[in-house]
């Protein structure tokens, strides 16, 4: 039996008749019916004959009870998810909806889990966490902290089963165990979701990831034509096409012919007025012995004063019309017109930006 609210926007519950009344159906509860069985041990095998003695049918039958809930509500591997790819930001009480949308709710319903094996998606999530990591972290509910740290355990290990992007990870690691630092130290001074063990076994969990990150090797296969084999001008276009300078860096030391590609006072011209503006390079001119304006130190003391331009193959999208976010991909329902004229980009910041009350 659907249920459909006042609101157009609302997508409606089902609904199941048992013997105690009317329930909710959701989706994923489902499935954590389905596993209950596979996952709950017989009594025979959490209790031997003697402990049998001991117990009464009705203190075993509490114990179980409490066991299989400790199970579920501990097990880091069930995570919560929607059937909708999208969510309706609302900051205040309307006569339709009462509440408000929460930072947890969206990280909760937006399916980020998938999109980290996304390559479009992969840079924009990791950023997202990380704004999350230094910020907001104790702002997320308890199923929202968990999917958090779920899907960041897949990300350390795309990472290092298929060696790519380790720079963001390592980035987004360091500023998530700085933060876990404070918290741990400084209990009793902010309000922590969980109990204070959590917390410090999610800081060793953190540490354990920087140090296999630490030890990754990449090791090189040689499958006849590499990268220094390019002819000059095409490996200048691959620079020229970089947006990060840290890039431009690791790239040149691949080869002697890289490096020099490198150096390129012109390539790194193009990077700044890319990134800054010029009145910042005013305030941050660098000129070398000879009178020469020394772009590539000028790159990176510009970037520890100033945020640089953010560049994702695929981002999150926001309608003006009807105030919902979701991925191009899974769509939204919309009564405009033109959905796609009202539909923006939403950047990282302006992700944490939207439930900042």
């Amino acid at each position: 039996m659907p249920f459909l609210g006042q609101d157009w926007r609302s997508p409606g519950w089902s609904w199941v008749k048992t013997e105690d009344g009317w329930k909710r159906c959701e989706p994923w509860r489902e499935d954590l019916d389905r596993e209950r069985p596979q996952r709950s041990a017989p009594h025979s095998i959490i209790l031997n004959s003697e402990d049998e003695e001991i117990f009464t049918d009705g203190e075993h039958g509490c114990a179980s009870k409490k066991r299989k809930k400790d199970h579920f509500r501990n097990d880091s591997n069930t995570q919560c998810f929607f059937r909708e790819k999208w969510i309706y930001v609302h900051k205040e009480s309307t006569r339709e909806r009462h509440g408000y949308c929460t930072l947890g709710e969206a990280f909760t319903r937006l399916d980020f889990s998938s999109a980290v094996q996304d390559v479009r998606r992969f840079s924009y999530v990791v950023r997202l966490l990380q704004l999350i990591a230094k910020s907001q972290l104790t702002s997320l509910s308890g199923v929202a902290q968990k999917n958090y740290f779920n899907i960041l355990d897949k990300i350390v290990h795309k990472v290092l089963d298929d060696h790519q992007n380790p720079r963001l990870i390592k980035d987004l690691l360091r500023d998530l165990s700085s933060t876990l630092c404070t918290l741990v130290r400084g209990v009793g001074k902010s309000v922590l979701v969980g109990n204070i063990n959590i917390w410090v076994c999610r800081l060793e969990t953190v540490l354990a990831w920087q140090q296999q990150l630490q030890n990754l090797q990449v090791t090189p296969e040689n499958h006849g034509l590499t990268l220094s084999d390019l002819p000059l001008h095409m490996l200048n276009n691959i620079l020229y096409r970089l947006s990060d300078g840290w890039d431009i860096v690791t790239l040149g030391q691949v080869s002697p012919t890289l490096r020099t590609l490198s150096e390129d006072r012109r390539l790194w011209k193009k990077l700044c007025q890319y990134h800054f503006a010029e009145k910042q390079f005013c305030r941050h001119l660098i000129l070398s012995e000879k009178g020469h304006v020394e772009w590539k130190l000028m790159y990176f003391a510009l970037q520890k004063c100033y945020p640089t331009r953010e560049q994702y193959g695929d981002t999150l999208l926001f309608c003006r019309h009807c105030s919902t976010l979701f991925w191009k991909d899974s769509g939204h329902p919309c009564t405009a017109t033109d959905p796609d004229r009202c539909s923006t980009p939403v950047s990282p910041q302006h992700f944490i930006d939207l439930f900042k009350f």
